[in-house]
């Protein structure tokens, strides 16, 4: 058995062997041939989604692709390419992406499989700017999909199930420029009342807590250039940095993206992270839920009610939002939602021990754990949560009725 660590180090993801085909014929042979498989990514996963008793497989030594089409405004990429490298690549081509995530490391086809998002009351989460993907499947047929074809909504968001994604066609928009700008000390009094003016007082808007003071230390406000904004220097009661911050209390901003209101292009304001740098904190547990935007304040409130259990074991709390989509397996289906994320100590077990807590004091408004992060679901509602689960395990059933992309994983949250 071989252990192929995630970037942080919490988890190692188990499998007789890790393959890295070089071709696309490569992968074809290991999935024909193999009894079991999943893919993996850029590793950014806190849980066993990745695991498996048979081989994982990379497909970041395939050839990149890269082929923007000006008529359709896409990009098509290759599956495994980051998205800071696609960014950059398309920034010089002149045209963006509509989100990233807060850490451009990951891969285009692990982030949209889970349904990875950025922020803003405007944004869907990434998966939502797919137009096409093209899926090597166990039989080693290459099935392409389209937005609007029948399967479409049931393959994006697919957690590795369907088979391996080889190249995603996404959508495009001319290329423009954000300013990104820090305001400290948010009276919660105030981020509750106002909660839909302050998170759509930007394009992209993130809010960070340790849940413990009586305001929230940080709102990250990412404003397009081309976009009028009448912030001055107080966003409700907040008052804006005067020099450069990182998230978390005490650590360097050296690895933060530029702040201070200086404009710069696309990629380099919308994540919350340099590519250049080590993501994140490194050592770390994520978890994160996701609730109808409706319920924010009471979302909210009720963490603050844990508060005394979350703040010894926390790094760092982000409160975000995303626009609601179609996607069968999107953590936003259906409805807008508001992002509640933990950003943990490296301790798997008082997380573990903690995360029941949050999870039951979330059920009352129907909160969807991010798949790839760390969650309990001890009793079991998370199929409940997804309208169309039904239609999906069909879907899985025709793609690969012997389950040889299947896991515990899958089993356990899915039923298939």
């Amino acid at each position: 058995m071989t252990i192929e660590y995630n970037w942080a180090g919490n988890y190692g993801y188990r499998a007789e062997r890790i393959a890295t085909p070089r071709s696309l014929d490569e992968a074809r042979d290991i999935v024909t041939t193999s009894r079991l498989v999943r893919p993996l990514g850029s590793r950014h996963s806190f849980n066993d989604l990745p695991d498996t008793d048979g081989v994982l497989v990379s497909l970041a030594g395939m050839p990149q692709q890269f082929e923007v089409d000006l008529d359709w405004r896409t990009v098509t990429v290759a599956g495994a390419m980051r998205y800071g490298d696609v960014a950059r690549l398309l920034n010089e081509a002149g045209w963006a992406l509509h989100s990233m995530a807060s850490l451009p490391h990951i891969s285009i086809a692990g982030a949209i499989a889970t349904a990875t998002h950025g922020s803003g009351n405007r944004l869907g989460n990434l998966a939502t700017a797919v137009r096409g993907l093209e899926i090597l499947t166990a039989d080693g047929e290459l099935r392409s999909l389209t937005r609007g074809d029948p399967e479409f909504a049931g393959a994006v968001v697919s957690l590795g199930a369907l088979g391996l994604v080889v190249s995603v066609t996404l959508d495009i928009q001319p290329s423009f420029e954000v300013s990104q700008r820090i305001f400290e000390n948010l009276p919660w009094a105030v981020a509750l009342e106002h909660f839909d003016s302050v998170s759509s007082s930007a394009y992209s808007v993130s809010l960070f807590t340790d849940w413990s003071e009586e305001s929230i230390g940080q709102v990250w406000l990412k404003a397009r250039v081309d976009e009028a904004s009448a912030i001055g220097d107080t966003l409700f009661g907040a008052t804006a940095a005067t020099e450069p911050l990182h998230m978390i209390r005490g650590i360097s901003p050296e690895n933060a993206t530029e702040q201070l209101g200086v404009g710069g292009p696309w990629h380099e304001r919308l994540p919350h992270f340099r590519l250049a740098f080590t993501p994140s904190n490194g050592e770390e547990i994520q978890s994160e839920y996701l609730v109808p935007r409706r319920f924010a304040a009471a979302a909210i409130e009720a963490m603050r009610g844990l508060a005394g259990r979350i703040t010894p074991i926390l790094q760092i709390s982000e409160i975000r939002t995303v626009a609601a989509d179609e996607l069968w397996l999107s953590t936003a289906y259906g409805e807008d939602a508001v992002c509640l994320h933990f950003t943990w100590v490296r301790d798997q077990d008082a997380v573990e021990a903690l995360l029941p807590a949050i999870e039951d004091a979330l059920a009352p408004f129907g909160a969807r754990p991010h798949w790839g992060k760390v969650f309990i679901d001890r009793h079991a509602v998370v199929p409940s949560l997804y309208p169309q689960l039904d239609d999906f395990r069909d879907l899985v059933l025709r793609y690969d009725p012997n389950r040889v992309f299947g896991n515990a994983f899958l089993e356990r949250h899915i039923g298939v």
